[in-house]
């Protein structure tokens, strides 16, 4: 069974500071309730070919795995992936301007389960959904914050 869960959300504030801030792996924690830490694996900034390892709580289990960047149209959109470990995974990030302090962000997860991932695929898509629109939620929070001081 695979895994394709797509949430998105308006987030006021210009669409590159809404990137800038997204894609930087070192705000990850800020915004992901799921992740724990990250890790580069290459140097700094984010790049095609970039590597960041990640430590995240998922359905009661410690998922440790390592994506790398195959996509980066910068302020546009991210594209990871990770072959590794019990759930091989692709996330995307889209950044589009509504207006000029304005941006719809779509965060999509998909992938397709492997070893004890594959027992509770069915729950999977549903909890993706729920932690994804939490995450986006704690995202627009941050942001919207950050530009209201």
């Amino acid at each position: 069974m695979t895994v394709d869960v797509s949430s998105e959300v308006v987030i006021r504030r210009p669409q590159h500071e809404v990137a800038a801030y997204a894609a930087n792996p070192d705000n990850v924690p800020s915004w992901y309730a799921n992740i724990a830490t990250i890790e580069w694996k290459t140097p700094p900034p984010l790049a095609l070919g970039s590597q960041v390892a990640f430590v995240a709580h998922f359905l009661g289990r410690r998922l440790a795995y390592t994506y790398e960047v195959v996509e980066l149209v910068p302020a546009e959109r991210l594209v990871m992936r990770t072959a590794e470990g019990p759930f091989p995974m692709e996330t995307s990030y889209a950044w589009h301007a509504v207006d000029g302090n304005h941006t719809r962000m779509v965060l999509r997860n998909r992938g397709t389960p492997a070893g004890f991932s594959r027992l509770v695929a069915p729950f999977m898509a549903g909890a993706v959904r729920r932690a994804n629109r939490k995450d986006l939620a704690a995202l627009k929070a941050i942001l919207e914050s950050s530009g209201d001081r």
